[in-house]
């Protein structure tokens, strides 16, 4: 994620639940921004998809001149992904973003709460 820094510091990072066809260029992802989204594909976020075998991100994010698509392949395991249901999308920090790119699980992730020592 150090290397992307350097490109974009985005002020969203919207996770896509469910998989897509990664047969779809920019355009077809575009259009599922817009529309299953309902978000603005010109807003200052970044936008992740998966494909359906679970090891391949496709992220996509306009650049103020272009869209730019980043495309990562795991070549061991696969990506924990969201199922698409009522939830077309969930927001990511940049740690999750950093963490998920690392090949880590942050699908599912909750953060600890301490209210006492249980003693």
């Amino acid at each position: 994620f150090a290397v992307m820094k350097m490109f974009v510091e985005p002020g969203d990072i919207y996770l896509h639940c469910g998989y897509v066809d990664f047969r779809k260029s920019i355009n077809g992802l575009l259009i599922i921004i817009e529309h299953e989204l309902e978000l603005s594909v010109f807003s200052h976020a970044m936008f992740i998809f998966c494909n359906k075998k679970q090891d391949k991100l496709k992220i996509i994010y306009w650049d103020k001149t272009g869209f730019v698509m980043w495309y990562k392949v795991l070549q061991k395991h696969r990506f924990k992904w969201p199922k698409l249901d009522d939830m077309r999308h969930i927001q990511l920090s940049e740690q999750q973003l950093e963490w998920l790119l690392s090949g880590m699980d942050v699908i599912g992730h909750q953060p600890l709460s301490y209210h006492s020592l249980g003693l």
